[in-house]
């Protein structure tokens, strides 16, 4: 069976950057890239006519910020699936990118691989937070998440069957840490360290490493 390739909407005003991203999505089937943009305006318009899967937004445009067109997109579709691909960092825009409605925000030194798979997972319907983002959530915590509101020991009475290491190695995984540099950390195997992650993401019935991540964060479990 031929697997179709997820459609993206590229919304990039630096031509040089964007043929670069297009020129990589070509060397990878199971990305297509059948629109582009260069500024907020275009994106809106693009995003009615070709219903893309996944937009992949930079923030930087001429005309509007890529976090207000990503409010107009999610206006006309609540359903929309929206990336944001950009260079910034500022503790304004990651919480403005989220409360706009983006799935997730992504920096733009980020390796190809990583790239392709949370835009599989975006697709999908999970959210993805770049690692540099995640202690600005952790710090700030503005309305994207609700407060913390559950104690460890209430976290591990609700949670019973989730072990001490375990809840160790949940931490590392809020904090962006692979396999093994979890696996370094706690002074394990790294295939222990991906038995460990395996297990949470069963316990806390999610899909992957980023919604337990997400999930954690938001029961106030770190």
């Amino acid at each position: 069976m031929t697997i179709q390739p997820i459609r993206i909407l590229l919304v990039e005003d630096h031509k040089l950057m964007r043929v670069g991203l297009k020129s990589l999505f070509e060397e990878h089937k199971e990305l297509e890239v059948i629109s582009e943009a260069q500024s907020g305006k275009e994106a809106i318009e693009n995003y009615k006519i070709s219903h893309p899967d996944v937009v992949l937004m930079d923030i930087g445009l001429p005309d509007m910020s890529g976090i207000e067109a990503t409010k107009k997109i999610l206006e006309s579709n609540r359903n929309a699936k929206i990336l944001i691909l950009t260079s910034h960092l500022s503790e304004q825009e990651v919480m403005d990118s989220l409360h706009a409605g983006a799935c997730a925000y992504v920096m733009k030194d980020i390796n190809i691989e990583i790239l392709k798979m949370i835009i599989r997972t975006v697709k999908d319907g999970a959210m993805w937070l770049d690692p540099q983002a995640v202690p600005i959530l952790r710090e700030k915590n503005c309305g994207v998440i609700p407060p913390r509101q559950m104690s460890r020991a209430m976290f591990k009475e609700q949670h019973a069957n989730l072990t001490q290491r375990e809840y160790e190695v949940l931490k590392l995984v809020v904090d962006g840490k692979s396999n093994n540099e979890i696996a370094q950390e706690l002074t394990i195997s790294e295939h222990t360290a991906k038995a460990h992650v395996c297990n949470i993401i069963q316990k806390l019935v999610v899909d992957d490493r980023t919604q337990a991540a997400v999930k954690a964060l938001k029961e106030g479990l770190v």
